[in-house]
């Protein structure tokens, strides 16, 4: 018989829940979630990278009345973290999507809705306005598609729903190459839906999994088409996710977008791009407050949050630590990853000597150097 999970309070960190993961769920779908593109340079270096950084204390500061929160989409959230659009969640746990979002309004943060949700945009924005005295914004994930009838329903449904923007997914005009899945010969289980897209698992069986993803999306898509027919068609925020450098913020402010995350799609779309962390910085700089700036990619630490935000962005977001809540727990297994974030945060912050989130900058900040003293930022 399989050893039990064991209790929450004997899960100390985010690597203790991916632990448990990693023994819980089927191998094909451990290597789906944890996997990335090709030799997965990429994958391991959005977590590593953060190692360069050092943060550098302020001592004798007032702490006792410390403030996590910052707003985003006009509501304030608990604090500088929200939830990734990821998809198939109901693999790793039956109630997938409605567990996460049940769980992001009980700690007050924002959720990403991915068009491969195992559940409709409808239930999942209910999910969470289900919780009490909960708060919770999501945002629709979107692809450029083949089709722009069902593309302009998707986004229609989502507004109708409540989201708050549209997330243009730009970095994968074609599927990046996982070795994994070829391996494995993945395909998601039979009997999961994917209700944005109105299909089933069942429909995309005799396919592979690019061949599934090009059936639906496309590979022509560019600033000059995309953002003008969202805008025509929408008035929920625009946001492009996979931004990693300073020229593509400075074309999306031009195309007049509300935000940027810098994203690599957490490795799976082309390896060997740099670390979100190493050019998130570079970016902000670019943006000079005319566009806001988020970013996700590696990150496993309130520690991670805290340099994040001293490096410019406005928020993070997190989609593998997802997966392993749902796989140890469920509902209850997110809502821990939420916590274990958001304790090591604020604890971060008091001993950094940061009692808001709006004083943690780049003064916060060094770069570990091997042959030398620490170098300020």
């Amino acid at each position: 018989m399989a050893n039990p999970s064991p209790p929450a309070r004997e899960i100390l960190s985010l690597a203790d829940l991916e632990t448990i993961a990693a023994r819980k769920l089927p191998k094909p779908v451990w290597e789906f979630y944890s996997a990335g593109a090709t030799t997965q340079v990429t994958v391991k270096e959005n977590s590593s990278a953060f190692s360069k950084y050092r943060i550098i204390p302020r001592v004798l500061r007032d702490v006792s009345a410390l403030d996590t929160a910052t707003s985003i989409f006009g509501q304030k959230i608990s604090f500088p973290l929200c939830i990734s659009p990821a998809g198939l969640q109901a693999m790793a746990h039956p109630d997938g999507e409605l567990a996460t979002s049940r769980a992001c309004a009980r700690i007050g943060v924002n959720m990403g809705v991915s068009s491969y949700a195992n559940y409709s945009v409808e239930e999942i924005a209910a999910a969470g306005k289900s919780v009490e005295n909960g708060t919770i914004n999501h945002a629709m994930q979107l692809y450029t598609m083949n089709d722009r009838t069902k593309e302009e329903k998707i986004i229609q449904r989502a507004e109708k729903a409540g989201c708050k923007a549209i997330f243009l997914t730009a970095d994968s005009p074609i599927l990046g190459v996982r070795w994994s899945e070829i391996r494995n010969g993945f395909i998601p289980p039979v009997g999961l839906g994917y209700p944005m897209l109105h299909k089933r698992s069942k429909d995309i069986q005799a396919q592979s999994h690019g061949d599934g993803f090009a059936a639906f999306n496309s590979s022509s898509h560019s600033w000059e088409t995309e953002i003008p027919w969202l805008r025509a068609r929408t008035n929920m925020e625009i946001w492009i996710k996979g931004v990693l450098c300073p020229e593509d913020v400075e074309v999306a402010i031009r195309y007049g977008c509300d935000g940027v995350i810098i994203s690599n799609h957490g490795g799976r779309q082309l390896d060997e791009t740099p670390a979100t962390i190493d050019v998130l910085a570079a970016c902000a700089e670019a943006a000079r407050g005319r566009i806001r700036v988020h970013v996700d990619g590696g990150i496993r630490s309130g520690n991670d949050i805290f340099k994040a935000v001293a490096l410019g962005a406005e928020c993070c977001w997190v989609g593998r630590p997802v997966f392993w809540g749902l796989a140890y727990d469920g509902e209850r297994g997110v809502q821990l990853m939420l916590e274990i974030l958001k304790g090591e945060f604020a604890r971060c912050m008091q001993l950094a000597g940061c009692k808001s989130v709006s004083e943690i900058s780049p003064a916060s900040l060094g770069i570990f150097r091997a042959d030398g003293p620490l170098a300020r930022l």
